[in-house]
């Protein structure tokens, strides 16, 4: 299966376009963002791509896909409330959900029918510090984490309107000092798996209608690591049996077993990678792993087989890699 991989460069100011098939990443389009560019987004349906500027004018940049190529070309452009480290779609695809780190705020962009995000509909306070934002599988509930407050943050969200109902919002405590930043829900989305970027802390809680409840907590700092931690993303593969989280300064990937009955995690080992691992992802049919290396400025392809990740190839790419989108084009 041809993938196409969506990757952002933040010095470079541009989206990297390349082409993974028969184990080999290669270039196939490199487009201008005009300025700092980090979170992309790829619609559910896989035919637009948003991406996220960061530095003025603010700015959410939408392509269109193209069928069978993967290459993008620019649809609009629209203004970001704020400086944005992370953006998804809601469930439907309607909707642009935003987290603002230096902002301290969510918003919610409403995505016309031909793909284009527009400006903020709805803009919401957050404690200090927020760093992800994502809806859950059934489009309920809007979920963002507060690396400054410790805590995820829940709303109830109109999925016909597109807004977050500020009266339902629940304060979820997570660990004293954990710094939360990405988070994942398992295949079933009874477990939610947060990432602790200020600790290394990988926590697992039962996911419920009421709330959270902690079920284990492991490390994804690889053996003898004594320095300050810097944890950075975080996926489920596509088998729904993996989970890998990225540690920037030790450069590595450490991999879990998951527990299909309760979700807990046994460790499966770490991995060596690019330097600062800040952002990667699977490829749609879980045979590969893309990491992107934010300051080594190149891509390293791992095939993932049989539990453990093999190294196949490092790619150059300049620029301060930093996110990857993966999308299946057969």
């Amino acid at each position: 299966m041809a993938c196409a991989v969506y990757v952002s460069n933040e010095a470079g100011g541009e989206v990297v376009v390349l082409r993974l098939e028969q184990g080999r990443l290669e270039v196939e389009q490199r487009v201008e963002i005009g300025g700092v560019v980090m979170p992309l987004a790829l619609s559910p349906d896989g035919r637009f791509l948003y991406a996220a500027r960061r530095s003025d004018p603010l700015a959410v940049l939408s392509f269109a896909v193209e069928p069978g190529r993967g290459r993008l070309r620019l649809i609009g452009i629209a203004p970001l409330p704020e400086s944005m480290p992370y953006i998804a779609c809601d469930r439907s695809g309607r909707f642009l959900l935003a987290a603002s780190y230096g902002g301290n705020q969510v918003s919610v962009s409403a995505i016309a029918p031909e793909g284009v995000a527009e400006a903020a509909q709805q803009v919401l306070p957050t404690p200090p510090k927020a760093h992800a934002i994502r809806a859950d599988r059934a489009n309920r509930f809007v979920w963002a984490s507060s690396l400054g407050g410790d805590c995820l943050l829940r709303w109830r969200f109109d999925a016909a309107g597109g807004a977050l109902d500020a009266g339902s919002q629940q304060v979820l405590a997570m660990r004293p000092g954990s710094g939360p930043r990405h988070f994942v829900w398992d295949a079933s989305g009874r477990h939610l798996y947060v990432l602790g970027e200020l600790d290394g802390s990988l926590a697992v809680h039962d996911c419920s209608d009421d709330g959270l409840a902690e079920r284990q907590v492991v490390s994804t700092l690889p053996p003898g690591f004594d320095a300050k931690p810097w944890a950075a993303d975080l996926h489920l593969a596509p088998d729904g049996r993996h989970l890998v989280a990225s540690e920037r300064r030790s450069g590595t990937l450490a991999l879990f077993a998951v527990d299909p009955a309760d979700g807990s995690l046994a460790p499966r080992g770490s991995f060596d990678t690019e330097a600062n691992p800040r952002g990667f992802a699977f490829d749609p049919t879980g045979r590969w792993l893309i990491a992107a290396g934010q300051d080594s400025g190149a891509l390293r392809l791992f095939a993932f087989e049989g539990e453990t990740l093999e190294s196949r190839q490092t790619l150059a790419l300049g620029g301060g890699p930093n996110w990857v989108e993966t999308l299946a084009l057969d």
